[in-house]
């Protein structure tokens, strides 16, 4: 297989993108009932790249400002969007991430020098204003967390817009930036787990002598690799704006399988 090409072409076929963004908002689906994992994108990434399957830059002293600065903006986004879903409720976290759809077009025209049609401009804005109608009917507002919800919203734009920003640097490709994106943050991850106590109880966990518990552990970090490849992909076919509009229909849709769950056991 080739390497990835440095420079995307102009335009891709409908059905590429459409099959993408699919792609995507399946694997975003299903990896709710499962975790992320970098480790499982470097095993899987670099058995792939040994046995020839794909091919993508070697590591050298360019990668680090080559993948900069999205280490940084994956690290952010998750901090801001655990600290966020522990103060506010399902619902009005799924309202206020339609902020993100805004946030990206505007990367977009400063970052990626891209232009709208104002029909788009004008359904983007529909949706924001949408969301700010929801945002100010909650009697629980807490100013803390609408801060967090705003920058995860800001770190999760970022992230897309620079992800497809990076998609054409040269040498790196779809299956490069995905690697060495992982391999940047492992490390300081299995720190910070070890720091917290988490490495450790992951470690004594009982159940790893079962065969269930350890088989959907697996499916779970390869289901991790799925997701961030599904990410990569629709942006490389699609626009960030489109990739991030898939992740707001995911976190609707979720919304939904949350009402079902609530409804069938009876809880509010």
């Amino acid at each position: 297989m080739p390497p990835d090409a440095c420079q995307q072409p102009a335009q891709h076929s409908r059905l590429l993108r459409l099959y993408s963004a699919l792609f995507y908002a399946g694997s975003s689906f299903v990896i709710t009932v499962v975790n992320k994992t970098m480790i499982a994108t470097l095993v899987v990434l670099y058995a792939a790249k040994m046995s020839k399957t794909v091919q993508f830059q070697d590591f050298d002293r360019t990668i680090p400002l080559k993948i900069f600065p999205l280490p940084l903006l994956y690290v952010g986004n998750h901090i801001t969007g655990l600290a966020s879903t522990k103060k506010l409720s399902l619902p009005m976290f799924t309202v206020l991430r339609k902020f993100t759809i805004l946030m990206t077009m505007i990367l977009e025209v400063f970052i990626l020098r891209k232009t709208f049609s104002k029909r788009l401009v004008y359904s983007v804005v529909a949706i924001v204003f949408g969301a700010m109608v929801a945002a100010s009917s909650d009697l629980a507002f807490d100013v803390e967390a609408y801060s967090f919800i705003l920058l995860n919203d800001a770190f999760t734009a970022a992230s897309g817009v620079y992800t497809k920003k990076k998609l054409g640097t040269e040498g790196l490709g779809k299956y490069g930036l995905l690697f060495y994106n992982a391999l940047l943050l492992v490390i300081p991850t299995l720190l910070a787990s070890a720091y917290t106590g988490d490495l450790h109880m992951a470690l004594t966990f009982e159940d790893w002598v079962e065969a269930p518990f350890v088989f959907c552990f697996l499916t779970s970090c390869f289901m991790g690799f799925v997701l961030m490849y599904s990410i990569v992909l629709c942006s490389y076919y699609n626009s960030a704006l489109t990739t991030t509009v898939v992740g707001a229909i995911k976190v609707r849709t979720r919304r939904w399988e949350y009402c079902f769950e609530t409804e069938s056991t009876g809880t509010a």
